[in-house]
């Protein structure tokens, strides 16, 4: 199906060139690249059509909403193979990153998601694109605690706010990993609370989708001593990787 034929999930055609365009204007990619988004897009407007995996508003906008939101993320960290995608859901950021990763030797993105049919959705997006990504069917806590190999860059979008997400991606950050995390437009907010339980080595730069929202970078993290996490920190606020999610 191409992406300026795509059905919505009421089955109605959609005319998402244009958008396609725009996205691909801000963040260009290899045609390869765009052929395998073009894949993506088609099998996540299908599997919407029965399970809810993004807001059905932003469909129209898909393009620009969704992938160069997640693509712009490249551009941080120019040099990394190995991705680790917290809460995976719809495949932003990480299944996007891994089409765009596909032609380099030795690139790999875990993507990480607990929810049965969301974990489903990304196997067959993965095996239509043929991207370098490996599905973890697993709560984000077991995941962290169990990776071995060496990751460049942890990620997360639109799982929870900071106060919840920095627990998660503590034990990956600590290990060497660079955490990009993109963020609305009450990011300063999100960052004075963590700051109660967390010193936090970081930079905000300006998304280039929305200019409301920023792109946290956490290059080192430390547990606040007294901040009440313990020794486990990532375990401090419970399950957020269930209860943190929301819908891009």
């Amino acid at each position: 199906m191409s992406a300026a034929g795509t059905g919505t999930a009421s089955g109605e055609a959609l005319d998402l060139s244009a958008d396609r365009n725009k996205a691909l204007s801000l963040t260009p990619v290899s045609r390869e690249t765009a052929m395998r988004l073009d894949r993506f897009v088609a099998v996540l407007i299908d599997w919407e059509k029965h399970t809810n995996l993004i807001a059905r508003s932003t469909i129209p906008v898909i393009w620009t909403r969704h992938v160069a939101d997640s693509l712009q993320l490249l551009d941080l960290a120019p040099e990394a193979k190995t991705w680790v995608d917290l809460g995976s859901g719809a495949g932003f950021p990480g299944l996007v990153i891994a089409c765009a990763l596909a032609e380099t030797k030795g690139a790999k993105v875990h993507l990480v998601e607990s929810i049965g049919k969301k974990a489903a959705f990304l196997r067959e997006a993965v095996q239509a694109t043929g991207a370098p990504a490996i599905v973890h069917a697993m709560r984000i806590e077991d995941f962290v605690d169990k990776a071995a190999e060496s990751i460049d860059v942890v990620t997360a979008r639109a799982l929870a706010p900071l106060p919840k997400l920095l627990p998660l991606a503590y034990p990956l950050l600590k290990k060497g990993a660079v955490g990009l995390f993109p963020k609305g437009q009450d990011v300063g907010s999100e960052l004075t609370d963590a700051a109660k339980y967390w010193k936090i080595q970081s930079d905000l730069v300006r998304s280039r989708t929305d200019q409301r929202a920023q792109i946290l970078i956490a290059k080192a993290l430390e547990p606040q001593r007294g901040g009440g996490l313990g020794k486990t920190p990532h375990r401090a606020f419970g399950k957020a990787s269930k209860r943190g999610q929301r819908r891009p």
